[in-house]
């Protein structure tokens, strides 16, 4: 859980940074931008020799979901939302995970969903009145696409490395971001005028750190942490970012939001995590014995 929360915090300061330095900068160029220099910080640590075609491929095809299309959908919707409400519209990820990972293993766990659910109702305690505008729904729909295939990633990176256990994380992540990396790139060269693009000093360290720190070091942490936990606290770790993210936007960004529904909200999500773990280790006892 702690690598979890380590990157859950890291990410709190992305939504921020994406705003406030990348604005006016094409979503698509920023995504592929972001994974390049994450897929460079994994190519000294890639062993290829050790994948099997078929197994490179579904790895690749993880990249490409979690990473890629995540991006496009994602970077696109700040352009239309704040940095709060975009972080705020990822509540239902911990449902896509939750849904996913019963659909992989054909099966309801209703401990988990019922995690999922309060988790939910704490995050939009903090902001559930957003959706007014076409604008806030576009982005809304946007970020719930990106928030579809993240979820989905999680879950099938889990899958695929309890059906590897000779592998390393560290020796195949590379794979995911070249997924990630080849339909980001193919989106730019098709939408993207690159000749018009023009980058600051600050935009390209913005860029720099998000792809090396915010998408390569903790896409590879979370998707660790992923695997040492059960689908409902990584559910609730999915959401714990959104009151971190809106406090770092209120502190550091200058944007603001209502304070007493951020306390109660963030409240609500903990106490789901609570829940989460002490009811998951009764089923474990429960299972022992």
């Amino acid at each position: 859980m702690f690598l979890l929360f380590i990157v859950s915090l890291i990410w709190a300061f992305s939504f921020g940074l994406i705003k406030g330095n990348l604005t006016g900068v094409d979503s698509t160029f920023v995504a592929l931008v972001r994974l390049f220099i994450a897929a460079l910080v994994f190519l000294p640590f890639m062993r290829v020799k050790k994948l099997n075609i078929k197994t490179a491929l579904k790895l690749g095809l993880t990249g490409l979901v979690q990473f890629g299309l995540m991006y496009i959908f994602y970077l696109a919707a700040f352009q239309t939302l704040q940095a709060y409400e975009v972080a705020l519209f990822t509540i239902f990820t911990p449902v896509f995970v939750t849904l996913i990972d019963d659909a992989f293993n054909r099966r309801v766990n209703s401990l988990h969903l019922i995690v999922a659910i309060i988790t939910i109702a704490g995050t939009w305690v903090i902001k559930g009145d957003a959706l007014q505008s076409r604008e806030i729904l576009n982005g809304f729909l946007l970020v719930q696409a990106s928030n579809l295939c993240y979820a989905f990633g999680q879950i099938y990176y889990r899958q695929l490395m309890a059906q590897n256990p000779d592998l390393k994380d560290r020796q195949v992540f590379g794979v995911l971001y070249l997924g990630g990396l080849l339909i980001t790139a193919a989106a730019t060269l098709i939408t993207v005028p690159l000749s018009t693009i023009t980058l600051t000093t600050q935009q390209w360290l913005t860029l720099f750190y998000l792809g090396a720190i915010a998408s390569g070091l903790s896409f590879f942490l979370w998707n660790i942490g992923a695997r040492r936990v059960n689908a409902g606290t990584l559910a609730v770790f999915n959401d714990l970012k959104i009151p971190l993210a809106v406090a770092v936007s209120l502190v550091f960004f200058g944007e603001q939001t209502d304070l007493i529904r951020l306390v109660i909200g963030g409240g609500i999500i903990l106490a789901a995590l609570t829940l989460n773990e002490i009811l998951s280790k009764r089923q474990m006892q429960k299972q022992i014995l």
